[in-house]
């Protein structure tokens, strides 16, 4: 054998470590390749996640041309159905809301999804009513009664050896409210409905707001009771020295049309009783405001003094004033002014949702939106609220 081959022969039978090595290299290249192949896969697995994400959110929310936010899927479909009439997306939800639901009435008309009804609300909320101090409270009958028990048990003194007698039993009133339909008929042309950039939503919140608040002060004011509420100011009124249940007391300023000093005002509060006094509140309109807010009491302090805080209302001899423009102006035996605990003596009784009925043929090429909301007030507690009277009886 040649010296060369001995010496490669002589390698390969020698060289242990050698391939360790090389087995060791080739292990780490591939492992790298693996690892690189791993790493690959997670890339191309969190890029298409992404990816999903995205899409599943465009498909939550879809983004108009101008860049805005489009609403929720049922405040899409009821959109869809103010603008077109196109109400099968309605059909396919069942939404409920806090105090109403988006849904199909039984008789085609729709109730206002949930944002629009929390805008008219929170407007009717904020707006000069006796709404605002008054006790509101949500009904599903066509009225709400009141049960009134106004009357002293009977009781006396007992002795050790006499027979106990008889006392009196005290008798309950029941006061009914009824509910009746206030009603808005905006309109507004198909063009404006079928531009994407008109807030139909808010506009429809807007106009229906505006009639129902405007309906509503007058009627817890001044309403008779037929087909609507029946106001504080349309019971018999009566001399608060010979009031009786089922009245409203008063008491005069001793002047025909005006009032010349303070005590009236005094004798109007205290003729209230001392268990509604603490949550009274005056009510008048802007008029009387300026008349009652320049009286003085007997040293020269003014009775009227404004709000210390910004939203605090003003205050009469330290009872808030609620700017209500419905309550008539002074004039010759007017009953411009109440005082009393409107939360115990007014109740506003109404059915939490509001309906919405488009109609595209009445008036074209308008279309037409019939909103209804059914509410109803009524005095119910007699002795809660006085008037002043500007009169000499």
């Amino acid at each position: 054998m040649s010296k060369p081959e001995t010496k490669a022969r002589a390698g390969e039978l020698s060289s242990p470590a050698e391939e360790l090595k090389s087995a060791i290299a080739d292990f780490v290249t591939e492992f790298k390749d693996f690892s690189n192949g791993i790493d690959a896969k997670l890339q191309k697995q969190e890029e298409r996640m992404n990816k999903l994400d995205r899409k599943s959110l465009m498909a939550a929310r879809p983004v108009l041309a101008s860049g805005a936010e489009v609403e929720a899927p049922h405040q899409k479909a009821f959109a869809a159905y103010l603008r077109s009439g196109d109400d099968d997306a309605l059909r396919g939800l069942t939404l409920e809301g806090k105090a109403m639901s988006t849904a199909v009435a039984a008789d085609g008309g729709y109730l206002v999804d949930p944002q629009t009804a929390e805008t008219i609300k929170s407007t009717l909320s904020s707006t000069a009513s006796i709404r605002a101090i008054a006790n509101v409270v949500n009904v599903d009958a066509t009225s709400f009664d009141v049960l009134i028990d106004h009357t002293e048990m009977g009781a006396g003194w007992a002795t050790e050896v006499d027979p106990t007698t008889e006392t009196g039993t005290p008798t309950i009133d029941r006061i009914t409210i009824p509910l009746h339909e206030l009603s808005a008929l905006p309109k507004a042309s198909q063009r404006l409905l079928d531009d994407s950039a008109f807030d139909i939503e808010g506009w429809l919140a807007e106009r229906i707001a505006n009639k129902f608040a405007r309906s509503e002060a007058a009627a817890f004011i001044n309403g008779d009771g037929i087909d609507k509420p029946r106001g504080f100011l349309d019971y018999a009124q009566v001399a608060n020295g010979t009031w009786s249940w089922g009245n409203i007391g008063y008491v005069t300023t001793g002047v025909a049309g005006d009032i010349t000093d303070g005590d009236p005002i005094i004798d109007l509060v205290y003729a209230l009783g001392a268990e509604y006094r603490a949550g009274a509140s005056f009510v008048m309109n802007s008029k009387t405001a300026g008349l009652i807010r320049k009286l003085k009491d007997a040293d020269g302090r003014f009775l009227w003094s404004d709000g210390l805080a910004a939203g605090e209302p003003a205050r009469l001899m330290g009872y808030p004033v609620l700017i209500a423009e419905d309550m008539p102006d002074v004039a010759a035996d007017s009953a411009s002014i109440a005082f009393g605990d409107f939360g115990a003596g007014y109740t506003v009784a109404e059915r939490p949702d509001l309906r919405v009925l488009r109609d595209p043929f009445s008036a074209k090429p308008h279309v037409l939106f019939y909103a209804t909301k059914r509410v109803g007030g009524a005095v119910s507690d007699f002795a809660a609220i006085k008037l002043l009277k500007f009169g000499i009886a």
